[in-house]
């Protein structure tokens, strides 16, 4: 058995201690400085309070400053912090791992260069890293299902075939099904951007609401439209980044269970529904909201590559940019799409 060690108490982070935990490993669950009471709770009874479920019995738990401690052995280590985190780990956990060690990323975001093009996490984390073997996860997965051990069937990316496999052995379970890719722009493009769309197909939940008032029944045929645009848009800049056509398949799938639930959709239904983003901000306060961050960025980068072209390319990204960054009003000019 080996020794698996997360970096990051989060929500996914902590899911992903349930597969290793029934392949036998020993998991040892490192909180960041933001995940104190996490930690803090967990130790006194074993319960996750943001997951709300106990995590598996026998996981041990660790406060950031006990990073060193809980990395010795490890033949696995996990990155589990948000996107906003990419920046803490590489400070912090980077300079202490050792030549060889493998480390597969759950981090869903990408970096912008300065003539524009987009370089995934775990290529940024290789460049400051060159001697660590960077992997990363891709694909529809909610935490709640993934600790309740629902079926799961994601892609486990990386350039070195042999790290990519050998992630796969240790975390493959009866429900936690993993593909190996080597397209790691492709699948990190993929599911860095479901955040940003899945906002932009919930644009018109709250657009049936603002027609209709609340308790009005669900449009989907305008969903549907949204979503069909967005694994357009999504293919488009997954082939504009060199990634594999393929892995657009990994996008529709995170973009479905993300349009389902949870802070982005709640965000898109805000702005769809007529409420600006400044105070559809101010009432998720408290909420990461890496759509915006996304959203903004990819914009950005795509005007500095592609100029005027980047709105006639990708004009679902260019609305929800104008939304958040411009205070554009959020109805959808549906003739763009045509």
């Amino acid at each position: 058995m080996a020794i698996v060690t997360i970096v990051g108490a989060g929500m996914m982070g902590s899911a992903m201690s349930r597969p290793a935990r029934d392949n036998g490993h020993t998991v040892r669950l490192v909180g960041t400085p933001l995940d104190r009471e996490i930690i803090d709770r967990a130790r006194e009874d074993g319960f996750h309070k943001t997951l709300g479920r106990p995590l598996p019995v026998g996981e041990e738990l660790y406060q950031a400053e006990e990073l060193s401690q809980a990395l010795e052995g490890a033949d696995l280590v996990i990155g589990g912090v948000s996107s906003f985190g990419v920046d803490w780990l590489a400070e912090t956990l980077l300079p202490l791992l050792p030549a060889g060690a493998r480390v597969l990323s759950i981090t869903k975001g990408l970096r912008m260069e300065a003539d524009g093009s987009l370089t995934p996490f775990p290529r940024y984390l290789a460049s400051l890293r060159p001697d660590v073997a960077f992997c990363a996860v891709g694909g529809p997965c909610i935490s709640f299902e993934l600790m309740d051990g629902w079926d799961t069937h994601v892609a486990f990316c990386g350039e070195d075939g042999e790290a990519v496999e050998a992630c796969r052995r240790l975390l493959a379970t009866g429900y936690y099904h993993i593909t190996p890719s080597s397209d790691v722009r492709g699948v990190e493009c993929a599911v860095a951007m479901k955040n940003a769309y899945a906002m932009g197909v919930s644009l018109a939940i709250g657009a049936a609401l603002r027609a209709q008032g609340e308790g009005s029944p669900e449009k989907y045929n305008p969903q549907a439209a949204l979503f069909a645009q967005s694994v357009r848009e999504m293919t488009s800049l997954i082939a504009l980044m060199g990634g594999e056509a393929g892995s657009a398949a990994w996008a529709a799938g995170d973009l479905y269970v993300t349009v389902f639930g949870g802070r982005t959709r709640r965000l898109g239904t805000l702005l769809g529904s007529g409420v600006p983003f400044p105070e559809a901000r101010e009432r998720l306060a408290g909420v990461t909201l890496e759509s915006v961050a996304i959203t903004t960025l990819v914009m950005e980068a795509l005007r500095r590559r592609l100029g005027e072209e980047a709105g006639r390319r990708f004009p679902l990204l260019e609305h929800l940019d104008a939304i958040l960054n411009q205070g554009a009003d959020a109805a959808v000019d549906w003739e763009r799409f045509v």
